[in-house]
């Protein structure tokens, strides 16, 4: 009989899968099972997905980075979105998320599920418009479960469903006067599907049923924050943590079904308070793991964001967040392009792996030592090998040597270079400068 990865690991099995990913982890396998059965660590990974290499989520792992992307109405081409995912898998990503929102979807999702090693995210709520071909208001409960079904059949491994949100949220959203109100994309659309409706949110109503689904597939939730904060003013607010609340009881609903959940956090968020949000969702969610978008630590940088981003990402990741979603450069501007892409998730690989030093991950710094002794004695091609972008560090070297350059210096400081000096005077050289 099929079990899901939480089910097999309550029942004391080492799955393939936990095989793969405590190797990568260069864990111990029955320390890895105990928290994937204790909910701190989810491994996404459907069933129908047989082209994975999985990685898991959570306690005691390396922080993974996932990437938004996906076409719109203005920006509908495929090949491109498919280079794209390619590019970001290169520059090691771990995980994509497909947001299309036009266009022939399914063909889309199941290219990316047929080819791709990585994690596969989706919103359902996005596709449910295009997939019935109904208007917001004219859907109903059934059809985004049907949606979310059609999801899971395609191998998605984890998806994004906003069921925090209730009809009281709709009161406290008009009473509390937000700066910014609802920025989740999938969060306003449940909003506004309530308001025209008058229905209950289906994603929290029909919360059974969905757990079914992804029991049948092991399709991970990912609890979607619809009121994460689009604002520093709105971070931290009443809206954000009673729904966090929600979200927390609604993980521990799905763990006791069989089904791995993890906990999707801010949005917007001042320096100051981002180890305390990390601390209440600790707190109240049980320890299920965070996936936070950025944080972003101030409103005032567009076209900069995922320095922003990466800023908070990396403080996030310090004081507990197990899974960064990536921010570009055209965040709040425009669809990313390849280039945005590349600049994303450059930002968040050095904000995911400087918070893993900062946890003591295991090995983490290993790299970085590696690169201190390759700058130690001037061995340029080692340190391209040590790299996050290997040819972005040796096309800009190349590209400004020095006039007189033996292997020895870059353009910067030439013959006063420190690390030149020092040798040659711990080596009781003379040291030349003119």
């Amino acid at each position: 009989m099929f079990m899901t990865q939480l089910e097999s690991a309550v029942a004391g099995v080492v799955t393939k899968e936990m095989k793969v990913v405590a190797e990568k982890e260069r864990m111990d396998e029955e320390v890895l099972r105990s928290l994937v059965a204790a909910g701190k660590v989810v491994i996404p990974c459907n069933k129908q997905h047989t082209s994975i290499s999985p990685e898991g989520i959570g306690k005691r792992l390396r922080t993974k980075v996932n990437v938004n992307l996906g076409t719109s109405k203005d920006v509908t081409d495929y090949d491109s979105e498919i280079e794209k995912v390619n590019r970001a898998i290169r520059l090691g990503a771990e995980s994509i998320m497909d947001l299309s929102t036009h266009g022939d979807t399914r063909i889309f999702r199941r290219k990316l599920i047929e080819t791709s090693p990585v994690m596969i995210g989706t919103v359902p709520i996005y596709d449910s418009v295009i997939h019935h071909q109904k208007d917001l208001g004219e859907l109903t409960a059934q059809d985004f479960l049907d949606t979310i079904r059609l999801h899971a059949q395609d191998g998605v491994d984890f998806i994004t469903i906003h069921s925090g949100i209730t009809r009281k949220t709709i009161d406290q959203i008009k009473n509390h006067k937000r700066l910014l109100n609802i920025v989740s994309r999938g969060g306003s659309l449940v909003f506004a599907w309530m308001s025209m409706t008058g229905h209950e949110n289906p994603f929290y109503e029909y919360f059974d049923e969905i757990l079914k689904i992804c029991k049948e597939y092991d399709v991970t939730l990912s609890l979607g924050d619809a009121c994460r904060p689009g604002c520093l003013a709105d971070a931290t607010d009443v809206c954000q943590i009673e729904e966090l609340v929600r979200l927390g009881e609604l993980a521990k609903r799905a763990k006791q079904y069989g089904v791995q959940a993890m906990i999707e956090g801010p949005g917007h968020v001042p320096l100051h308070q981002i180890q305390m949000n990390m601390e209440i969702q600790e707190s109240l969610c049980d320890g299920a793991p965070f996936y936070v978008l950025g944080p972003l630590v101030t409103d005032i940088a567009p076209g900069y964001d995922h320095i922003t981003a990466a800023i908070g990402g990396a403080v996030a990741g310090m004081y507990g967040a197990s899974f960064l979603c990536y921010v570009t450069p055209a965040e709040h501007l425009a669809l990313p392009n390849a280039d945005d892409v590349k600049d994303g998730i450059m930002a968040f690989k050095i904000a995911a792996h400087a918070a893993d030093i900062a946890r003591g991950i295991p090995n983490a710094r290993d790299i970085d030592d590696t690169m201190a002794k390759a700058r130690q004695v001037l061995d340029w091609e080692a340190q391209y090998a040590c790299a996050l972008d290997p040819e972005r560090a040796r096309s800009i070297r190349e590209s400004r040597a020095p006039e007189e350059d033996h292997g020895e210096t870059c353009s910067m400081c030439g013959k006063f270079c420190a690390v030149r000096s020092m040798n040659k005077a711990l080596q009781e050289e003379y040291i030349d400068i003119l």
